[in-house]
C-alpha cells in the first residue's frame, strides 16, 4: 500500500523526457503539483479531456512536468490561453497554473475579467511572495516591509490580498490553503475542477532558497512549520475577534456559489441567434 501514491505519481508525469526538474531544494511546487495529481487521479476524468495551462515563473513550469494535455505560454497570458482553449471545446477541463507575479501583475486584468465573466477555469494561483525565477524581485504579494531584490531596504508597498480581489472581481468559487496542508490542498482542488464556473485556489507556498534567506526565514521544514502555526481554518476563524486573526492566513472555501457560467451563456446566445436566421 505504501508504493500506490507514488505509483499514482509515476504514472502522471512524464519522468522519462522531462526530468531532473528545474526547482530548487525545499521549494513548494512539487508539494502542490503532488496534491494536483492525486486530485486527478481520483476523479473520473479521461486524461484526454484535462489541459494544464501555465505562463512563466517557477511554478509555471508544472505543465512541462505532467504526461497529460498542457500549454507553456506567455508570461502573464497563461489566462487568456485558457479562456480560448475553454471557449472552442467547452468539455475540458482547463487548470491554470500560475504564480503571484504572473497571474496578478502582468497578467492581473486577465484575472480580474476571468473572474467576472464567470468563465469555467480552476486558476491554482502557487503564492511564495516573490519572484523567484528572475532573481527575488518584490512581487505585488510581497509583504510589506519584507525584504526583497528589488526592495533591499524593505517593501514600502501593501500587499495584495489575492481572495479578496478575487471575490470583488466576481470569482464564484474562490479558496486558500498552504503547501503544508497536502491533503487540504487535493480536496479543495477537487472541488474546484468540480465548480461550474470560475475558480481561483491561492496556495501560499515556500521558496527558501531567495525569500527564505532574504528574510531570514529559515530553510524548506521551518517555512512549512510556519504555515502550519501561522493558519487557521474558516470555520476557526469566524469564532475569533479580529485581533486573534491578525498576520493569520485563513483556510478553506471562502466562496462557492453557483451563477451563469460564460461558455454556458455564450452558447445559449449562439443558439439565440441561429434560431432568428442570424441576420438580424
Amino acid at each position: 500500500m505504501a508504493n500506490i501514491p507514488q505509483r499514482i505519481i509515476h504514472e502522471w508525469l512524464r519522468h522519462d523526457k522531462k526530468f531532473p526538474h528545474v526547482w530548487c531544494a525545499g521549494c513548494s511546487n512539487g508539494i502542490v503539483l503532488g496534491s494536483i495529481i492525486r486530485a486527478l487521479a481520483g476523479m473520473n476524468i479521461d486524461r484526454d479531456d484535462i489541459v494544464m495551462v501555465s505562463g512563466i515563473g517557477c511554478s509555471s513550469r508544472m505543465p512541462v512536468y505532467v504526461d497529460f494535455n498542457t500549454l507553456h505560454t506567455l508570461h502573464g497570458r497563461s489566462i487568456a490561453y485558457a479562456t480560448g482553449i475553454k471557449m472552442h471545446k467547452p468539455h475540458l477541463k482547463v487548470i491554470v497554473i500560475t504564480g503571484d507575479g504572473d497571474c496578478t501583475a502582468i497578467g492581473g486584468n486577465h484575472m480580474i475579467h476571468a473572474a467576472r465573466r464567470n468563465i469555467d477555469l480552476t486558476v491554482i494561483l502557487i503564492n511564495n511572495s516573490i519572484y523567484g525565477m528572475t532573481g527575488g524581485q518584490a512581487s505585488p504579494t510581497t509583504p510589506h516591509e519584507a525584504i526583497a531584490t528589488t526592495a533591499p531596504y524593505g517593501n514600502i508597498e501593501p500587499d495584495f490580498n489575492v481572495c479578496d480581489l478575487a471575490m470583488g472581481a466576481g470569482a464564484s468559487f474562490v479558496a486558500r490553503t498552504t503547501a503544508f496542508h497536502t491533503v487540504e490542498v487535493q480536496n479543495i482542488v477537487r472541488e474546484a475542477i468540480d465548480h461550474p464556473g470560475f475558480a481561483l485556489i491561492e496556495v501560499i507556498s515556500a521558496c527558501p532558497v531567495i525569500y527564505g534567506r532574504l528574510n531570514k526565514k529559515g530553510g524548506p521544514p521551518q517555512m512549512l512549520k510556519d504555515m502550519r502555526d501561522n493558519s487557521v481554518p474558516l470555520s476557526a476563524a469566524e469564532k475569533l475577534p479580529p485581533e486573534k486573526l491578525e498576520g493569520k492566513i485563513i483556510r478553506g472555501v471562502l466562496r462557492k456559489e453557483i451563477k451563469p457560467e460564460f461558455c454556458a451563456s455564450y452558447a445559449d446566445l449562439v443558439k439565440r441567434v441561429q434560431a432568428m436566421g442570424g441576420e438580424k
